[in-house]
């Protein structure tokens, strides 16, 4: 009985390490999102697809554009438990023509991810 109870407490340790550190690069993903704001003017009327993944959270997006305007932002899958408030950016982004709006309140990781996915669809990355 010992022995089973020593090797469940060491799977578990194993688990709560690997988990940690997944956590930790999931942190680390999230602070280096950094993007810029795409010029409409060099993109060409279509739609574009854009994804981006921190592990915890990811998201993509299809980005219709027209006349170097948005015309639509939709999102095509958007994992995070506890981020689907985010769900409204593409709305935000739609209404100010840009993707640097203010982060949904409470969703402020999710939003992050949104954002470049929407960056990396324009820019084609």
């Amino acid at each position: 009985m010992l022995l089973i109870g020593l090797v469940v407490f060491v799977l578990l340790g194993g688990y709560g390490l690997f988990y940690y550190q997944r956590v930790l690069h999931y942190k680390q993903a999230v602070q280096a999102i950094h993007f810029t704001e795409p010029d409409l003017t060099e993109v060409e009327d279509g739609e574009y697809i854009g994804e981006h993944d921190v592990d915890f959270i990811r998201a993509k997006v299809k980005v219709s554009v027209k006349d170097q305007r948005f015309t639509a932002i939709k999102m095509l899958e958007h994992y995070n438990d506890r981020g689907k408030k985010a769900d409204a950016l593409p709305e935000k982004m739609l209404e100010q023509q840009k993707i640097s709006v203010d982060a949904v309140s409470g969703a402020t990781n999710s939003s992050k991810v949104i954002q470049k996915a929407v960056e990396k669809a324009l820019i084609k990355e």
